[in-house]
């Protein structure tokens, strides 16, 4: 576990210290936190979680063996397991292994998802052993087809399926239906790690467990370091991928060893450029990721292979101080097979002879075959060796290693690239890594310490450069006085020309509610109006009007009806347009009260001079005007539509049908039974007229009143506010004196706030420099708060008060 230097102690309440102090101030607080929680995070965490990710295949739990010079992890080709594995640190003695399980629904859907790409039967039941067989031979079939378990991803992947068949039916008894069962190595009867590492890592116990946790003693874990080998990237079942994908993108995950396979495949796979964008975005890792492009060996036989890989180094990894090339196989086996001798056949029948008792020749001893014979790497000068085709790869293996010894060992562990990678992961865990999470720390929170500091000082400054004494600040704040009110009646003015900009542009919802109201309110009573018009009524009082006739002609009756419908949407205009107005004045009212200005105005004359009551006796007038404003649009209701006898219209045409109509007798019956068609001949007439009233014309005639009239009031009002001054004056130095007292007392229950913030702030600060500087962080060092950056400012406030006073 990690254990923080002294001085580092309380670095957590120190840095959320200044956050709090951060938080306190409304103009900073919204400044972003995240990325200093996250460093304090990694910085103070007992753990430091370094990931390795990659494809299947890539070679990472081989990899994670040569690192710790333990074979720990299961390590093969091909799909064999979505098993999570985290390696801690431990004690010589307190070494142990726990295990969980996968549940059988899991290991189902494992089954299921490699059956549907190996197109074996779509059938699935893993509790009918004739079932479980079925699926064997079609692996093993498949396998034959594709010459070997080795020899193609489809034949990795069915050697995957038999692997986790296996492994459900020897630990039946210990997998669970949906729970995942978790044992201590002691109910193994396990002896020691050794033993529990060996049953974990056959091939069959690792496809069904879901988790292995490795307490192992070795230099490289200590200080908190968590080991964590991944599922690879393109798992076949998608669960799996997301569990490593998830892990990346962890708060808890500090760095990552992106296991690369360039070196043998040629180029990055999809998979692998989505994992490296994954790694960018989490800022917990930042640049803490480790590129290791494993299976070097493979280009030392293929010039192409090696040249693709140096292109794709060069052109994609700018900075290359934290990219290795390495081969995980050879630096593990070196390291393994320096600890034996010829009386164990160099490891034959000690490391490597589970492979050799299956009568197969292990792939390490293949490769070392390889590498004498073709690799160009070792010097003939000072290796001398053959690679005889009449001897067996086992008999060539153990003649190579008795003839050249230690020599060759170390040759291949260097060229392995696996010491360089593990020099430059023990360097930066022992002496980087801490460095690098505070300096982290230190740099987010340089920001954040920068604009506390200046705030406070600016604040400090600003209150102690206010007047101490009651007759210094009556003083001041009358000399602001005429200021004050002139400020005033501008924001008024500019208040009321807002107002009228917003209702002028249609902005202001409220009033174009209003208006809209008044536009239904005339088309609905128009449309009552035809509906309702008395043919009889007009025709009695046309004959009323000339009593020497007994008859009435067609357009007397229309120009009664013209008058008739013209003075009654009158009415409706006139008080529609009045509702808006009222309505208008009572927002505007509401919104003055509201303003600031307004405060600030009864604040310094104890009233509002005037201004509520020039808005209400400006209402009447304004809805006088609006009256006569509508009373003219009606009043041109009389007059028919300039094109309503135009030849060719379709209103001259109802006229004539009209008249012909009404032609027929010279009684009112006649022309009552006109009477739809009259009234079609006054809507052709009439819709068009108030149309162009409502949407057109009456709007701009609205807006035109209430603009002149009210900038009219808001400039002479401002004058008015202005000419307060005498006013002003008197009653300020009737409150003044109560306002100083208790502005004084404010400002300096403000300053010994803010003096303690500060004093909070230093001693905050001085406790991470503390740490800083004890990490040899000296050019990371916070800010702090001197006396001097505002105490100056003061003494000669104060002096500049004492000459005032002389």
């Amino acid at each position: 576990m990690t254990t923080l230097l002294p001085q580092c102690q309380n670095l957590q309440a120190q840095v959320e210290s200044v956050l709090q102090l951060l938080h306190q101030e409304p103009t900073l607080r919204s400044q972003d936190t995240t990325s200093v929680k996250s460093s304090l995070r990694k910085a103070v965490s007992p753990t430091f979680e370094i990931v390795f990710a990659g494809a299947f295949s890539a070679g990472k739990s081989m990899l994670i063996n040569a690192l710790l010079e333990r074979e720990l992890l299961y390590s093969a080709e091909g799909h064999a397991t979505g098993t999570e594995c985290y390696i801690f640190y431990a004690e010589p003695d307190a070494e142990k292994v726990i295990l969980t399980f996968l549940s059988e629904v899991e290991i189902r859907e494992q089954i299921v998802a490699l059956c549907q790409k190996l197109n074996l039967t779509a059938q699935i039941n893993i509790n009918q052993a004739e079932f479980l067989d079925l699926l064997r031979q079609g692996c093993t079939a498949i396998i034959q087809q594709e010459g070997g378990e080795s020899k193609s991803e489809r034949a990795k992947q069915a050697k995957a399926l038999i692997l986790l068949i296996a492994g459900f039916e020897g630990n039946r008894d210990r997998i669970h239906t949906i729970n995942n069962a978790t044992y201590s190595m002691e109910q193994f009867d396990f002896a020691n790690l050794k033993e529990a590492a060996s049953y974990a890592r056959r091939g069959s116990n690792s496809a069904v467990l879901k988790r292995i946790e490795y307490y192992c003693h070795h230099p490289l874990l200590a200080d908190g370091n968590v080991i964590i080998d991944t599922p690879g990237i393109d798992a076949p079942v998608q669960k799996d991928a997301e569990l490593t994908y998830r892990k990346i993108e962890h708060p808890d995950t500090s760095a990552v060893v992106c296991v690369l396979k360039p070196a043998s495949a040629g180029d990055m796979t999809k998979e692998e450029t989505e994992l490296i964008e994954k790694m960018r975005s989490n800022p917990g890792i930042r640049d803490r990721v480790f590129y290791v492009f494993n299976r070097i060996d493979e280009t030392w036989y293929n010039t192409q292979l090696r040249q693709r890989l140096d292109d794709l180094i060069s052109s994609q990894f700018r900075d290359t101080s934290r990219v290795y090339k390495t081969s995980g196989l050879l630096g593990f086996y070196g390291s393994q097979i320096k600890q034996t001798s010829g009386r164990d056949r160099f490891g034959l029948d000690s490391i490597l002879a589970e492979s050799v008792s299956r009568e197969e020749t292990p792939q390490f001893v293949n490769e070392l075959n390889r590498y004498c014979a073709n690799s160009g790497k070792l010097s003939p000068s000072i290796f001398r060796i053959s690679v005889n085709s009449f001897e067996s790869p086992n008999e060539n293996y153990v003649r190579i290693l008795a003839e050249q010894g230690t020599l060759l060992i170390n040759q291949l562990i260097q060229d392995s690239g696996i010491e360089e990678f593990r020099a430059a992961i023990t360097r930066y865990l022992t002496q980087e890594k801490r460095p690098q999470l505070f300096a982290n720390l230190a740099d987010d929170l340089q920001p954040i310490c920068i604009s506390l500091r200046n705030n406070y000082i600016t604040k400090h400054r600003d209150l102690v450069s206010q007047p101490r004494e009651i007759e210094t600040m009556k003083a001041r704040e009358l000399d602001r006085l005429s200021q004050q009110l002139q400020e005033i009646g501008e924001q008024f003015y500019q208040h009321i020309e807002t107002e009228i900009n917003q209702l002028v542009t249609n902005k202001c919802d409220r009033f174009e509610g209003d208006f809209r109201l008044l536009q239904t309110k005339m088309i609905s009573r128009l449309d009552e109006l035809l509906n309702t018009f008395s043919v009889a009524d007009a025709y009695s009082r046309a004959t009323l009007s000339h009593r020497r006739n007994a008859t009435a002609p067609l357009i007397a009756i229309l120009v009664e009806a013209l008058y008739y419908l013209a003075n009654q949407l009158e009415d409706v205009l006139v008080n529609s347009c009045q509702e808006v107005a009222a309505s208008f004045f009572q927002r505007l009212n509401e919104r003055v009260r509201k303003a600031e200005y307004y405060s600030q105005l009864y604040r310094l004359i104890g009233g509002d001079a005037g201004i509520e009551q020039q808005i209400k006796e400006l209402e009447n007038p304004i809805k006088q005007a609006l009256a006569s404003a509508a009373q003219v649009e009606c009043d041109r209701f009389v007059r028919e539509s300039p094109r309503f006898y135009d030849e060719g219209t379709f209103s001259i045409y109802q006229f004539r049908q009209t008249l012909a109509q009404t032609s027929q007798g010279y009684d009112c019956e006649s022309m009552v039974e006109a009477e739809p068609a009259i009234r079609q001949l006054l809507k052709l007439d009439f819709e068009p007229k108030v149309s162009a009233t409502i949407r057109k014309n009456f709007r701009q005639t609205i807006n035109q009143i209430l603009k002149t009239q009210l900038l009219l009031l808001a400039e002479k009002q401002a004058n008015d506010i202005l000419q307060q001054y005498s006013c002003a004056r008197s009653y300020l130095e009737q409150t003044l004196e109560k306002e100083a007292e208790e502005k004084i007392a404010s400002n300096k229950r403000s300053q010994a706030e803010i003096e303690s913030n500060i004093t909070e702030y230093n001693q905050a600060v001085a406790g991470i420099n503390s740490c800083l500087q004890a990490m040899q962080l000296h050019n990371h060092l916070l800010p702090v708060i001197a006396d001097a950056d505002y105490i100056t400012v003061a003494v000669d406030t104060g002096v500049l008060e004492t000459a005032l006073a002389v």
